[in-house]
Protein backbone atom coordinates (compact mmCIF):
# COMPACT_ATOMS: atom_id res chain seq x y z
CA UNK A 1 0.00 0.00 0.00
CA UNK A 2 2.85 2.62 -1.32
CA UNK A 3 -0.06 4.94 -1.40
CA UNK A 4 -0.43 4.96 2.21
CA UNK A 5 3.27 5.61 2.92
CA UNK A 6 4.23 9.05 5.31
CA UNK A 7 6.65 11.44 4.17
CA UNK A 8 9.44 11.91 6.88
CA UNK A 9 8.28 15.66 6.71
CA UNK A 10 4.81 15.14 7.34
CA UNK A 11 5.55 12.27 10.21
CA UNK A 12 7.62 15.07 11.88
CA UNK A 13 4.53 17.29 11.48
CA UNK A 14 2.43 14.15 12.95
CA UNK A 15 4.28 14.53 15.93
CA UNK A 16 4.39 18.04 16.43
CA UNK A 17 1.19 18.37 15.99
CA UNK A 18 0.39 16.21 19.22
CA UNK A 19 3.25 17.83 21.37
CA UNK A 20 2.73 21.26 20.56
CA UNK A 21 -0.86 21.96 21.29
CA UNK A 22 -2.71 23.04 24.49
CA UNK A 23 0.80 22.64 26.27
CA UNK A 24 2.43 25.90 24.81
CA UNK A 25 -0.55 28.13 25.52
CA UNK A 26 -1.20 26.97 29.08
CA UNK A 27 2.03 25.13 30.94
CA UNK A 28 4.50 27.87 29.46
CA UNK A 29 2.93 30.37 31.80
CA UNK A 30 2.50 27.78 34.47
CA UNK A 31 6.10 27.08 33.92
CA UNK A 32 6.51 30.80 34.46
CA UNK A 33 4.26 31.13 37.20
CA UNK A 34 6.04 28.07 39.32
CA UNK A 35 9.65 28.30 38.71
CA UNK A 36 10.32 32.43 36.82
CA UNK A 37 13.63 32.53 34.72
CA UNK A 38 13.91 28.51 35.77
CA UNK A 39 10.92 27.68 33.28
CA UNK A 40 13.47 28.15 30.52
CA UNK A 41 16.04 25.93 32.52
CA UNK A 42 12.60 23.18 33.02
CA UNK A 43 11.99 23.43 29.36
CA UNK A 44 15.54 22.42 28.09
CA UNK A 45 15.87 19.48 31.36
CA UNK A 46 12.81 18.55 30.21
CA UNK A 47 13.53 18.42 26.77
CA UNK A 48 16.55 16.10 27.09
CA UNK A 49 14.79 13.63 29.24
CA UNK A 50 12.49 13.34 25.89
CA UNK A 51 15.03 13.72 23.71
CA UNK A 52 16.16 10.39 25.11
CA UNK A 53 12.87 8.96 25.36
CA UNK A 54 12.78 9.72 21.70
CA UNK A 55 16.17 7.93 20.60
CA UNK A 56 14.77 4.74 22.49
CA UNK A 57 11.32 4.42 20.62
CA UNK A 58 13.76 5.44 17.05
CA UNK A 59 15.52 2.45 18.63
CA UNK A 60 12.97 0.23 19.28
CA UNK A 61 11.20 0.97 15.83
CA UNK A 62 14.17 -0.69 14.13
CA UNK A 63 14.21 -3.25 16.43
CA UNK A 64 10.42 -4.32 16.00
CA UNK A 65 9.14 -1.95 12.93
CA UNK A 66 5.81 -4.14 12.27
CA UNK A 67 4.02 -2.62 15.26
CA UNK A 68 1.25 0.16 15.79
CA UNK A 69 1.43 0.25 19.38
CA UNK A 70 4.21 2.52 19.97
CA UNK A 71 5.38 1.99 23.85
CA UNK A 72 3.08 -0.99 24.04
CA UNK A 73 4.43 -2.99 21.63
CA UNK A 74 7.94 -2.64 22.95
CA UNK A 75 6.62 -3.54 26.22
CA UNK A 76 4.40 -6.37 25.29
CA UNK A 77 7.34 -7.40 22.81
CA UNK A 78 10.25 -7.62 25.14
CA UNK A 79 8.44 -7.96 29.17
CA UNK A 80 6.03 -10.07 28.56
CA UNK A 81 1.88 -9.62 28.00
CA UNK A 82 1.25 -8.95 31.82
CA UNK A 83 3.16 -6.03 31.55
CA UNK A 84 2.13 -5.80 27.82
CA UNK A 85 -1.21 -5.60 28.63
CA UNK A 86 -1.05 -2.94 31.50
CA UNK A 87 1.22 -0.58 29.62
CA UNK A 88 -1.46 -1.05 27.06
CA UNK A 89 -4.76 -0.61 28.61
CA UNK A 90 -2.99 2.61 30.63
CA UNK A 91 -1.72 4.05 27.61
CA UNK A 92 -4.78 3.64 25.65
CA UNK A 93 -6.92 5.16 28.39
CA UNK A 94 -4.35 8.00 28.35
CA UNK A 95 -4.79 8.75 24.79
CA UNK A 96 -8.44 8.53 24.43
CA UNK A 97 -9.17 10.28 27.28
CA UNK A 98 -6.51 13.59 26.84
CA UNK A 99 -8.48 13.99 23.74
CA UNK A 100 -12.02 14.52 25.93
CA UNK A 101 -9.84 17.12 28.07
CA UNK A 102 -7.78 18.84 24.90
CA UNK A 103 -11.59 19.01 23.12
CA UNK A 104 -12.49 21.15 26.15
CA UNK A 105 -9.71 23.40 25.74
CA UNK A 106 -10.59 23.52 22.14
CA UNK A 107 -14.21 24.45 22.81
CA UNK A 108 -12.60 27.20 25.51
CA UNK A 109 -10.51 28.91 23.26
CA UNK A 110 -12.96 28.91 20.21
CA UNK A 111 -15.97 29.96 22.20
CA UNK A 112 -13.95 32.83 23.80
CA UNK A 113 -12.98 33.44 20.42
CA UNK A 114 -16.47 33.73 19.32
CA UNK A 115 -17.25 35.69 22.15
CA UNK A 116 -20.01 33.30 23.58
CA UNK A 117 -18.12 31.43 26.45
CA UNK A 118 -20.55 29.48 28.04
CA UNK A 119 -20.19 26.07 29.27
CA UNK A 120 -22.84 24.84 26.96
CA UNK A 121 -20.90 25.79 23.87
CA UNK A 122 -17.62 24.54 25.17
CA UNK A 123 -18.87 21.05 24.98
CA UNK A 124 -21.05 21.17 21.79
CA UNK A 125 -17.89 22.51 20.38
CA UNK A 126 -15.62 19.41 21.70
CA UNK A 127 -18.31 16.77 20.65
CA UNK A 128 -18.58 18.64 17.29
CA UNK A 129 -14.39 18.86 17.31
CA UNK A 130 -14.73 15.01 18.12
CA UNK A 131 -16.97 13.59 15.82
CA UNK A 132 -15.52 15.84 12.84
CA UNK A 133 -11.92 14.19 12.94
CA UNK A 134 -12.95 10.86 13.63
CA UNK A 135 -14.65 10.89 10.63
CA UNK A 136 -11.69 12.46 8.82
CA UNK A 137 -9.12 9.64 10.70
CA UNK A 138 -11.94 7.41 9.11
CA UNK A 139 -11.42 8.42 5.54
CA UNK A 140 -7.44 7.06 6.00
CA UNK A 141 -4.02 7.63 7.12
CA UNK A 142 -2.98 9.41 4.67
CA UNK A 143 -5.65 11.29 4.24
CA UNK A 144 -5.06 12.83 8.09
CA UNK A 145 -1.59 13.01 8.27
CA UNK A 146 -1.89 15.69 5.40
CA UNK A 147 -4.67 17.73 7.15
CA UNK A 148 -2.74 17.76 10.17
CA UNK A 149 0.55 18.89 8.25
CA UNK A 150 -1.35 21.89 6.89
CA UNK A 151 -2.82 22.71 10.69
CA UNK A 152 0.61 22.28 12.55
CA UNK A 153 2.25 24.67 9.83
CA UNK A 154 -0.23 27.42 10.51
CA UNK A 155 -0.15 26.88 14.08
CA UNK A 156 3.82 27.46 14.18
CA UNK A 157 4.08 30.03 11.85
CA UNK A 158 1.90 31.91 14.14
CA UNK A 159 3.90 31.29 17.02
CA UNK A 160 7.09 32.33 15.08
CA UNK A 161 5.15 35.89 14.64
CA UNK A 162 4.97 35.82 18.41
CA UNK A 163 7.91 34.96 18.77
CA UNK A 164 9.26 37.70 16.49
CA UNK A 165 7.03 40.52 18.24
CA UNK A 166 8.60 39.71 21.37
CA UNK A 167 11.65 40.40 19.83
CA UNK A 168 10.51 43.16 18.05
CA UNK A 169 8.85 44.34 21.41
CA UNK A 170 12.65 44.02 23.34
CA UNK A 171 14.00 46.84 20.60
CA UNK A 172 11.80 48.86 20.40
CA UNK A 173 11.62 49.39 24.55
CA UNK A 174 15.16 48.09 25.42
CA UNK A 175 14.85 49.41 28.91
CA UNK A 176 11.27 47.95 29.71
CA UNK A 177 12.81 44.43 28.24
CA UNK A 178 16.31 44.11 29.98
CA UNK A 179 14.14 45.34 32.95
CA UNK A 180 11.52 42.12 32.69
CA UNK A 181 14.81 39.92 31.72
CA UNK A 182 17.19 40.94 34.16
CA UNK A 183 15.96 37.85 36.56
CA UNK A 184 17.34 35.76 33.92
CA UNK A 185 20.58 35.76 35.99
CA UNK A 186 18.06 32.98 38.11
CA UNK A 187 18.72 34.96 41.36
CA UNK A 188 15.97 33.60 43.42
CA UNK A 189 14.96 30.56 41.46
CA UNK A 190 15.23 27.50 43.66
CA UNK A 191 15.32 23.62 42.25
CA UNK A 192 12.54 23.05 43.98
CA UNK A 193 10.67 25.55 41.59
CA UNK A 194 12.58 24.30 38.47
CA UNK A 195 11.32 20.61 39.81
CA UNK A 196 7.52 21.63 39.92
CA UNK A 197 8.02 23.59 36.88
CA UNK A 198 9.34 20.54 35.08
CA UNK A 199 6.80 17.72 36.68
CA UNK A 200 4.21 20.19 35.50
CA UNK A 201 5.14 20.63 31.84
CA UNK A 202 6.98 17.08 30.82
CA UNK A 203 3.52 16.61 29.50
CA UNK A 204 3.95 18.98 26.49
CA UNK A 205 6.27 16.70 24.94
CA UNK A 206 4.95 13.60 25.26
CA UNK A 207 2.98 13.13 22.09
CA UNK A 208 6.12 12.65 19.77
CA UNK A 209 4.89 8.42 20.36
CA UNK A 210 1.95 8.81 17.97
CA UNK A 211 4.74 8.48 15.56
CA UNK A 212 5.58 5.08 16.53
CA UNK A 213 1.69 3.88 15.72
CA UNK A 214 2.89 4.38 12.27
CA UNK A 215 6.58 3.55 11.63
CA UNK A 216 5.85 0.97 9.33
CA UNK A 217 3.98 3.17 7.42
CA UNK A 218 7.01 5.67 6.93
CA UNK A 219 8.77 6.27 3.92
CA UNK A 220 12.63 4.99 4.04
CA UNK A 221 11.45 2.33 6.96
CA UNK A 222 11.61 2.88 10.31
CA UNK A 223 14.37 4.82 10.18
CA UNK A 224 13.40 7.89 9.29
CA UNK A 225 10.11 7.33 11.10
CA UNK A 226 12.95 7.39 14.08
CA UNK A 227 14.36 10.67 12.50
CA UNK A 228 11.10 12.39 12.69
CA UNK A 229 10.19 11.39 16.50
CA UNK A 230 13.65 12.68 16.83
CA UNK A 231 12.91 15.69 15.09
CA UNK A 232 9.61 16.74 16.71
CA UNK A 233 11.17 16.88 19.58
CA UNK A 234 13.75 19.17 19.19
CA UNK A 235 12.14 21.70 17.39
CA UNK A 236 9.34 21.34 19.91
CA UNK A 237 11.87 22.00 22.66
CA UNK A 238 13.20 25.49 20.53
CA UNK A 239 9.48 26.12 19.92
CA UNK A 240 9.33 26.03 23.36
CA UNK A 241 11.94 27.70 24.91
CA UNK A 242 11.40 30.39 22.63
CA UNK A 243 7.76 31.46 23.37
CA UNK A 244 8.57 31.52 27.07
CA UNK A 245 11.66 33.67 26.51
CA UNK A 246 9.03 35.83 24.79
CA UNK A 247 7.02 35.76 27.77
CA UNK A 248 9.47 36.62 29.84
CA UNK A 249 10.33 39.63 27.81
CA UNK A 250 6.74 41.05 27.27
CA UNK A 251 5.97 41.15 31.17
CA UNK A 252 7.70 40.41 34.33
CA UNK A 253 7.91 36.81 35.30
CA UNK A 254 6.17 37.95 39.07
CA UNK A 255 3.24 39.12 36.96
CA UNK A 256 2.22 35.35 35.33
CA UNK A 257 -0.38 33.06 37.66
CA UNK A 258 -0.99 29.94 37.07
CA UNK A 259 -3.96 30.57 34.05
CA UNK A 260 -5.38 29.36 30.61
CA UNK A 261 -4.30 32.06 28.44
CA UNK A 262 -0.30 32.94 29.00
CA UNK A 263 0.57 34.19 25.54
CA UNK A 264 -2.70 36.12 25.47
CA UNK A 265 -1.45 38.00 29.07
CA UNK A 266 1.76 39.08 27.79
CA UNK A 267 0.36 40.33 24.57
CA UNK A 268 -2.39 42.50 26.55
CA UNK A 269 0.43 43.61 29.31
CA UNK A 270 2.53 44.50 26.54
CA UNK A 271 0.01 46.37 24.82
CA UNK A 272 0.04 44.21 21.56
CA UNK A 273 -1.66 45.19 18.43
CA UNK A 274 -5.55 43.73 18.72
CA UNK A 275 -5.15 41.79 15.35
CA UNK A 276 -2.03 39.85 16.80
CA UNK A 277 -3.67 38.66 20.08
CA UNK A 278 -6.66 37.47 17.71
CA UNK A 279 -4.03 35.88 15.40
CA UNK A 280 -2.73 34.32 18.67
CA UNK A 281 -6.25 33.03 20.00
CA UNK A 282 -6.58 31.27 16.47
CA UNK A 283 -3.03 29.45 16.64
CA UNK A 284 -4.89 28.14 19.71
CA UNK A 285 -7.92 26.84 18.72
CA UNK A 286 -6.13 24.92 15.75
CA UNK A 287 -3.15 23.93 18.14
CA UNK A 288 -5.67 22.22 20.13
CA UNK A 289 -7.43 20.49 17.06
CA UNK A 290 -4.25 19.26 15.28
CA UNK A 291 -3.44 17.29 18.88
CA UNK A 292 -7.31 15.92 18.73
CA UNK A 293 -6.58 15.00 14.94
CA UNK A 294 -3.71 13.00 15.67
CA UNK A 295 -4.71 11.91 19.08
CA UNK A 296 -7.31 9.83 17.74
CA UNK A 297 -5.26 8.48 14.83
CA UNK A 298 -2.86 7.28 17.81
CA UNK A 299 -4.79 5.83 20.41
CA UNK A 300 -7.11 3.67 17.40
CA UNK A 301 -3.52 2.17 16.08
CA UNK A 302 -2.61 1.22 19.00
CA UNK A 303 -6.01 0.07 20.24
CA UNK A 304 -6.21 -2.04 16.93
CA UNK A 305 -2.15 -3.44 18.01
CA UNK A 306 -3.62 -4.85 21.28
CA UNK A 307 -6.62 -6.68 19.58
CA UNK A 308 -4.26 -7.71 17.20
CA UNK A 309 -2.06 -9.62 19.86
CA UNK A 310 -4.87 -11.08 21.08
CA UNK A 311 -5.42 -8.82 24.68
CA UNK A 312 -8.68 -7.60 23.91
CA UNK A 313 -11.91 -8.79 22.21
CA UNK A 314 -11.46 -9.43 18.46
CA UNK A 315 -13.98 -6.53 17.64
CA UNK A 316 -10.87 -4.24 18.05
CA UNK A 317 -8.86 -5.64 15.21
CA UNK A 318 -11.46 -4.59 12.04
CA UNK A 319 -9.32 -2.72 9.72
CA UNK A 320 -9.68 -1.17 6.66
CA UNK A 321 -6.92 -2.26 4.46
CA UNK A 322 -7.78 0.14 1.37
CA UNK A 323 -8.17 3.09 3.40
CA UNK A 324 -5.21 1.80 6.05
CA UNK A 325 -6.98 2.57 9.45
CA UNK A 326 -8.84 0.78 12.27
CA UNK A 327 -12.47 1.47 11.45
CA UNK A 328 -13.81 -0.03 15.03
CA UNK A 329 -10.42 1.30 16.89
CA UNK A 330 -11.22 4.94 15.53
CA UNK A 331 -15.34 4.59 16.71
CA UNK A 332 -14.40 3.41 19.97
CA UNK A 333 -12.17 6.04 20.29
CA UNK A 334 -14.16 8.80 19.52
CA UNK A 335 -17.35 7.42 21.62
CA UNK A 336 -14.88 7.29 24.81
CA UNK A 337 -13.06 10.78 24.38
CA UNK A 338 -17.29 11.73 24.10
CA UNK A 339 -18.32 10.06 27.06
CA UNK A 340 -14.60 11.54 29.06
CA UNK A 341 -16.38 14.73 28.37
CA UNK A 342 -19.09 14.73 30.63
CA UNK A 343 -17.21 12.61 33.34
CA UNK A 344 -17.02 15.64 35.10
CA UNK A 345 -13.91 16.11 36.89
CA UNK A 346 -11.79 16.74 33.85
CA UNK A 347 -8.75 17.47 36.36
CA UNK A 348 -8.16 13.90 37.33
CA UNK A 349 -8.48 12.94 33.94
CA UNK A 350 -5.83 14.67 32.89
CA UNK A 351 -4.00 13.43 35.82
CA UNK A 352 -4.51 10.27 35.26
CA UNK A 353 -3.80 10.31 31.41
CA UNK A 354 -0.60 11.47 32.30
CA UNK A 355 0.37 8.90 34.75
CA UNK A 356 -0.76 6.30 32.17
CA UNK A 357 2.14 8.06 29.59
CA UNK A 358 4.88 8.37 32.40
CA UNK A 359 4.10 4.29 33.14
CA UNK A 360 4.41 3.40 29.11
CA UNK A 361 7.64 5.55 28.97
CA UNK A 362 9.43 3.73 32.08
CA UNK A 363 8.07 0.37 30.52
CA UNK A 364 9.77 1.66 26.61
CA UNK A 365 13.04 2.69 29.03
CA UNK A 366 12.86 -0.98 30.14
CA UNK A 367 12.27 -2.63 26.79
CA UNK A 368 15.21 -0.98 25.65
CA UNK A 369 17.27 -2.13 28.37
CA UNK A 370 16.02 -6.29 27.41
CA UNK A 371 16.86 -5.92 23.87
CA UNK A 372 20.13 -4.88 24.20
CA UNK A 373 20.92 -7.57 26.33
CA UNK A 374 20.03 -10.03 24.26
CA UNK A 375 21.98 -8.30 21.66
CA UNK A 376 19.55 -6.82 19.75
CA UNK A 377 20.44 -3.36 18.63
CA UNK A 378 18.55 -1.40 16.17
CA UNK A 379 19.88 0.20 13.43
CA UNK A 380 18.87 3.64 14.59
CA UNK A 381 20.82 3.32 18.24
CA UNK A 382 20.40 5.36 21.24
CA UNK A 383 23.66 7.21 22.36
CA UNK A 384 25.57 6.82 25.27
CA UNK A 385 24.20 3.45 25.84
CA UNK A 386 23.51 1.91 28.40
CA UNK A 387 23.78 5.31 30.60
CA UNK A 388 21.19 7.39 28.54
CA UNK A 389 18.45 5.06 29.09
CA UNK A 390 19.40 5.11 33.08
CA UNK A 391 19.26 8.38 33.33
CA UNK A 392 15.48 8.61 31.22
CA UNK A 393 14.58 5.77 34.32
CA UNK A 394 15.59 7.97 36.73
CA UNK A 395 14.00 11.34 35.44
CA UNK A 396 10.60 9.53 34.55
CA UNK A 397 10.54 8.20 38.02
CA UNK A 398 11.16 11.44 39.84
CA UNK A 399 8.28 12.89 37.45
CA UNK A 400 5.86 10.08 38.32
CA UNK A 401 6.56 10.41 42.00
CA UNK A 402 6.71 14.23 41.71
CA UNK A 403 2.72 14.16 40.22
CA UNK A 404 -0.52 14.99 42.32
CA UNK A 405 -1.52 12.31 44.93
CA UNK A 406 -4.72 11.74 42.60
CA UNK A 407 -2.90 10.71 39.93
CA UNK A 408 -0.41 8.54 41.66
CA UNK A 409 -3.20 6.68 44.13
CA UNK A 410 -6.07 6.60 40.64
CA UNK A 411 -2.73 5.11 38.76
CA UNK A 412 -2.12 2.68 41.49
CA UNK A 413 -5.17 0.97 41.66
CA UNK A 414 -5.76 1.03 37.85
CA UNK A 415 -2.79 -1.07 37.63
CA UNK A 416 -3.83 -3.54 40.37
CA UNK A 417 -7.26 -3.61 38.66
CA UNK A 418 -5.66 -4.65 35.65
CA UNK A 419 -3.69 -7.06 36.99
CA UNK A 420 -6.34 -8.57 38.68
CA UNK A 421 -8.36 -8.44 35.46
CA UNK A 422 -5.13 -9.73 33.31
CA UNK A 423 -4.74 -13.53 35.75
CA UNK A 424 -8.51 -13.53 35.99
CA UNK A 425 -8.95 -13.96 32.00
CA UNK A 426 -5.67 -16.04 31.57
CA UNK A 427 -7.04 -18.49 34.19
CA UNK A 428 -10.14 -18.50 32.73
CA UNK A 429 -9.08 -19.19 29.33
CA UNK A 430 -6.72 -21.56 30.53
CA UNK A 431 -6.78 -23.87 33.01
CA UNK A 432 -2.58 -24.68 33.24
CA UNK A 433 -1.35 -22.84 36.38
CA UNK A 434 1.66 -21.41 35.27
CA UNK A 435 4.90 -21.31 37.95
CA UNK A 436 8.16 -19.49 37.47
CA UNK A 437 11.34 -19.63 39.35
CA UNK A 438 12.30 -16.01 39.97
CA UNK A 439 15.56 -17.06 41.64
CA UNK A 440 18.06 -19.85 41.16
Amino acid sequence: MEKQKVSLLVATAVGLGAIIGAGIFVLSGTAVALAGSGALLAFILVGIVALIVAYELGELGTIIPNTSGSSYSYAYNALGSELGFITGILLYFSMATSIAAVALGFGSYLSNLLGISMPVYQSLFAVALIAVFSAINLRGLGRTTRIDAGMVALKIGILIVFIAFALFYFHLNPSIGTANLGILAFSGVTLTAIFGASVAIFFAYSGFQNIATFTNRVKGGPNNAARAILYAVLISMVVYVLVTLGLLILAPAAKYSISGDPLAFALSYAKAPSWLEILVAISAVVATASVVLVDILASSRMLYQVGVDHLLPKSTKKYDRKRDVPVNGVVITGIIAILALFIGNIYVIAAVSNFGLLFSFLMASLALLHFRREGKVGTFRTPLYPYTPVIAIIGLLIFMFGMPKIALGVGVVMIIMLLVSYYFLREYRSKKVIRIKLFR
